[in-house]
């Protein structure tokens, strides 16, 4: 297809962006970050800041302290950790050190643990105190050698020959960083999949992969940014690829100081934005949802921000109009995937026209199609619902230890990403669904999406998830899980009768539960699998 939609960017972006004249190595860009903006701040959480300079020498200093405890380059560490001043540190010693990242969850249960450190082959654990039960409950069970604690509560440790202080990271020695590092195919880092369609995969992500996603998305956002002056919240859970990406690396690239936010409340993250004056806020719906239902949200000073990023899923018109007018931001709404580092697309910062419900245009040095569903051969065009596809520098190698699921995903160099999307004049992409959750109700396709559109225009629906169930008759059926708005009630004949004014037959809810609450992801996407297995064992 070709890149008609570079003429919506904004003013000065590049369409492509020349990589060979950037650092690809996590190394390389420490080092350009440290002559550029050494006595800056890189990072600071409540009492304790630091500069470029310094990091650089910490950092080394943990990375030589990883190789002497035997983990060698290309071996997999796990970063348990919530957000914290050590999970920033943790995450550049390991790629300065060669070795391939895994960010893990802190809300991971035991047997998720177990699944993710046997299935990336992880050596070993950073952790807290406050996680360590989780990973002392597991050791019979996996086949760690070391377990680093970094202190974040007031617990007494028992240390032994596998446990270890997070001190013992930190002893002196002469420093290391690993040579003959290979961007191109060196992993930098597991990054499990969310598991919404099924059992979370580990997605091979390259030290290029990375980099080169930060820049391709630095270069739409420096319209609004400048370099080695704005303050970043990290908010959004570093476990998580955007979060990573946008809170963790990109302020590497444009020399940001990082405000790690380890526990998130709504008010914590509003003193956080008054008080130390932050300029940009990586986020997502629910967050900024959060915020604004604050009853004294006025009584604080937001108008130091000037880019708010969401993602995750679709921000609804009242949530950006809102926000744009307590604070005086810009809002880009944006969209991606694990396996894809995970940015494929942004809305530009200063739009010609707002496209509601679009993620925006393919960012730069990034080729998009969409194809027919059935065989995803046929390349459609303007309006034409078909499977997404994308091919760029940011696209993961493979899945880990898993081909044959690899070459599902990966065709002829474009990774299938599964979601059913079309693509209007300008070239902005609107996602319509997955294409997984499709529906076959009596041989008629029924997108999700749609039916959950018709719900939320319904005065008492606060939030709805429709799934598939197994149908004797039909071979699925429409099933709707509803949360009222607060105070509210209504009855299923109410919504039957509301869906038949504005659907077809065949996409009516056969069934409807209503919840006290839909289940979610860190960042507050929608768990359909979880609702759609409800369903089916029900």
């Amino acid at each position: 297809m070709e890149k008609f939609w570079y003429k919506n960017y904004d003013k000065g972006v590049n369409p492509e962006i020349n990589f060979s004249e950037l650092p690809m190595t996590f190394p390389d860009v420490l080092r350009k970050a440290v002559s550029e903006y050494g006595d800056k701040i890189a990072v600071k959480s409540d009492n304790t800041q630091i500069t470029y300079k310094e990091f650089d020498r910490l950092t080394s200093k943990i990375a030589g302290n990883l190789r002497l405890f035997g983990i060698d380059k290309q071996e997999k560490v796990c970063i348990f950790l919530p957000n914290c001043f050590e999970t920033v540190l943790s995450f550049w010693s390991v790629e300065r050190a060669g070795i391939c990242g895994v960010m893990t969850n802190p809300l991971y249960s035991e047997s998720e643990l177990i699944h993710q450190i046997t299935d990336s082959d992880a050596k070993a654990v950073i952790t807290s105190d406050t996680l360590l039960a989780k990973i002392k409950a597991i050791l019979p069970s996996v086949s760690l050698k070391h377990v680093f604690v970094v202190p974040l509560g007031d617990i007494k440790i028992d240390f032994d020959n596998v446990i270890h202080p997070w001190e013992d990271l930190l002893a002196e020695n002469r420093g290391f960083e690993a040579d003959n590092i290979d961007p191109y195919n060196d992993l930098a880092l597991l990054q499990y999949t969310g598991g919404t369609t099924g059992i979370s995969k580990g997605c091979m992500l390259t030290q290029s992969n990375l980099i080169c996603n930060a820049y391709q998305y630095k270069e739409m956002f420096m319209v609004i940014l400048k370099y080695g002056e704005e303050k970043i919240a990290g908010v959004l859970p570093w476990f998580h690829i955007y979060g990573l990406q946008l809170g963790v690396i990109l302020p590497f690239i444009i020399g940001a100081t990082i405000y790690p936010l380890i526990r998130f409340t709504p008010r914590a993250l509003l003193s956080m934005i008054n008080d130390e004056k932050i300029t940009c806020m990586p986020s997502a719906p629910s967050i900024f949802s959060a915020c604004l239902a604050q009853k004294e949200i006025d009584s604080y000073d937001l108008t130091s921000l000037k880019l708010l990023i969401s993602g995750s899923a679709p921000l609804p018109l009242a949530l950006i109009e809102a926000f744009e007018k307590k604070t005086g931001a810009k809002i880009s709404e944006g969209y991606g995937l694990s396996e894809a580092s995970p940015v494929t697309h942004f809305s530009p910062v200063f739009p010609k026209e707002r496209k509601l419900g679009s993620i925006g245009l393919a960012i730069p040095s990034t080729d998009i199609k969409i194809v027919d569903v059935e065989y995803g051969v046929k390349e459609l065009g303007v309006g034409q619902n078909g499977e997404l596809c994308i091919r760029g520098p940011q696209v993961m190698k493979g899945y880990y230890k898993q081909p044959a699921a690899t070459e599902d995903v990966l065709v002829d160099g474009w990774l299938h990403t599964g979601d059913i999307a079309n693509y209007d004049k300008d070239g902005y992409v609107y996602i319509t669904d997955r294409k997984k959750d499709l529906i076959i109700c009596g041989g008629y396709n029924v997108y999700p999406r749609e039916v959950e559109e018709v719900l939320y225009k319904h005065p008492m629906v606060a939030e709805a998830c429709v799934v598939g169930v197994k149908d004797a008759v039909r071979g699925e059926a429409v099933k709707a899980y509803i949360v009222t708005k607060e105070n509210q009630e209504v009855d299923k004949k109410d919504i039957v009768g509301f869906c038949r004014k504005n659907l077809a037959n065949y996409k009516i809810p056969k069934d409807i539960e209503f919840l006290d609450a839909l289940p979610k992801s860190a960042v507050g996407k929608i768990l359909r699998r979880e609702l759609r297995d409800r369903a089916n064992k029900q």
